[in-house]
């Protein structure tokens, strides 16, 4: 029988890791943006070329999130997590010392894969290192790390260019990997492996649809090369076809069809993709909006668009320990619900609209995105099998970038067809996207067991450790 969770002192440190890696895995992913224009300034390149030090690092995340998350099942996750935490940070000090474009986007992608290394299995690793009784408070904690990454990137980024070079973004990452590394070695768990080997041309496969989608539906986003984009898009959904067929005859395979098969767990992974796709289309749409229709100059745009993240933040953990108590199936629901009534609220802002107007409508979509996340991960990893971890760990991480993709392509296709308010009528479609998963979500049934009540014990090392 399995040891459920780690003693609490190893418990913490182990946390703390995942969190230390992740916020600045998630971060890299967003701060590069920033760094474009004295990119492209210091080592004389065009923009266009310069993109590729954004791209570079979020494709190589992307196709290998399903083929490292295999891996881990196979070798243990605590191997594959901190094998990616070292590859990313040797690669964070690459970039910081590359002399030209190409040495740095070459930089970029290795430290791509070693984020997804970090990300294809911190969920799965988050599942060994908490009791179940406390996994949804745990999966809410893991949600904030992220939410606050994401939101903290541009101004963290901002903030360092104000008083130093680009290469300091990618150097500050270096002796919090090295802190993690030693930390991590010392407290992750070891955790049960598969027999089974790793199929090659399954993870050859998955990188060839998962990259080539991807980049057809970021060119699309991005309006650049249509027909290019196009082929990119319907090349890898033909190879995804085969992909697919193979995996169906595979017992434990790259791509989780056995998991996907368990309506519970292919529902909240379809409504993952809503509502990540709602808010990506929310995250391009909002900046111009305040910008151009409502006047707010740039350093206003970016105050006023922080009550999204910090009511997210809050609401993951509170949902966390909501989802410890209650069905998570009706929590996730109900996020989903202010969630939408939060985008419909946006969607008729007033053309005058003073920042109280902004901020509540933004808090309220916040609030129902964080109080939808936690419970909807929750009921992710927990509907698969212990040893299936690391298939459900990477659909999570999968799904979030699949979600916000196609959020960014859905608002390049809205703003090329829609003449009248082109970006409210993206924001309704993100209502849409988001209210669409509220029926699946109430139809699941949460299967797993109700926690048992804490006993004293318990409760008093739950207050003394901050819960």
């Amino acid at each position: 029988m399995h040891q459920d969770g780690l003693p609490p002192l190893r418990r913490r440190l182990a946390f703390a890791t995942i969190a230390m890696t992740l916020f600045v895995a998630v971060l890299d992913g967003t701060v590069a943006n920033v760094a474009l224009p004295p990119i492209t300034r210091d080592l004389g390149v065009s923009p266009v070329e310069a993109i590729w030090v954004v791209n570079g690092y979020q494709l190589a995340v992307t196709v290998l999130l399903l083929p490292l998350a295999r891996l881990g099942e196979i070798l243990g996750y605590r191997r594959v997590y901190l094998a990616g935490l070292g590859v990313f940070t040797l690669a964070s000090l690459a970039c910081a010392l590359s002399p030209s474009l190409d040495v740095l986007i070459a930089a970029r992608v290795i430290q791509g894969m070693g984020a997804a290394g970090i990300m294809s299995v911190n969920i799965a690793l988050i599942r060994f290192i908490f009791p179940a009784a406390r996994l949804g408070r745990a999966v809410g904690r893991v949600a904030i790390v992220v939410g606050v990454s994401s939101a903290a990137g541009p101004s963290l980024a901002g903030a360092i260019l104000s008083v130093t070079s680009w290469q300091a973004l990618f150097l500050i990452n270096v002796p919090v990997g090295v802190l993690a590394l030693l930390a991590g070695s010392r407290t992750l768990p070891d955790t049960p492996r598969s027999t089974r080997p790793f199929h090659l041309t399954s993870a050859l496969l998955s990188a060839a649809t998962f990259g080539m989608v991807i980049s057809g539906v970021n060119g699309i986003g991005h309006s650049e090369g249509l027909p290019a984009s196009l082929g990119l898009l319907v090349g890898g959904l033909a190879i995804g076809v085969v992909f697919v067929r193979m995996q169906l005859r595979m017992d434990e395979p790259i791509l989780p069809v056995d998991l996907l098969r368990r309506p519970i767990f292919a529902l909240s992974a379809a409504t993952s993709v809503c509502s990540f796709g709602a808010q990506g289309i929310a995250f391009v749409s909002l900046p111009f909006l305040l910008h151009d229709e409502l006047g707010r100059s740039a350093a206003e745009t970016g105050l006023l668009l922080t009550p999204w993240p910090i009511a997210t933040a809050i609401a993951a953990a509170i949902s966390g320990r909501l989802a410890d108590r209650f069905d998570p199936a009706r929590l996730s629901a109900l996020g989903l619900v202010l969630f939408s009534a939060g985008l419909v609220a946006l969607v008729f802002l007033p053309a005058g609209a003073g920042d109280l107007d902004l901020v509540w409508r933004l808090a309220l979509a916040g609030f129902g995105f964080g109080l939808f996340q936690t419970p909807n991960n929750k009921i992710l990893i927990t509907s698969a099998p212990r040893e299936r971890s690391g298939g459900a760990s990477g659909i999570q991480s999968t799904a979030r970038l699949v979600g916000q993709s196609l959020g960014v392509a859905l608002v390049a296709v809205i703003l090329g067809l829609v003449a009248a308010e082109p970006l409210r009528a993206a924001l309704a479609l993100a209502a849409v996207l988001a209210a669409a998963g509220v029926v699946p979500s109430l139809l699941r049934r949460y299967e797993a067991r109700p926690a048992a009540p804490m006993d004293e014990a318990a409760r008093a090392e739950e207050m003394a450790s901050g819960g």
